[in-house]
């Protein structure tokens, strides 16, 4: 899973190994995922700022519980911990570099 949701996208984009592996000097984002959990995807409550998404109303197998921001927990269950701003920009290399 981790090679398909993080690492393969990281090399395709140019971002690895900055992004998409768990090693000294990446930046990576540790997120809990609870596979046998369902829920429904609504605009209503996700954590970005748009009112809308392409899947309301779908019913999907799989949620996440917990995000970690550079060791700070960030996502709790529904609730939004982190701080407007904390995010970093992540320069590119170059795309596909397998």
């Amino acid at each position: 899973m981790v090679e398909l949701t993080a690492t393969a996208p990281a090399k395709l984009f140019g971002l690895y190994p900055r992004k998409g592996t768990i090693a000294v000097g990446s930046d990576a984002d540790v997120v809990l995922f609870d596979a046998g959990r369902s829920h429904v995807i609504s605009a209503a409550n996700q954590h970005g700022n748009c009112d809308f998404t392409l899947f309301e109303g779908r019913e999907v197998t799989g949620t996440v519980r917990k995000v970690f921001l550079r060791g700070e927990l960030i996502v709790d269950g529904d609730q939004w911990l982190g701080r407007t701003g904390a995010g970093q920009y992540v320069a590119r290399g170059e795309s596909g570099g397998w």
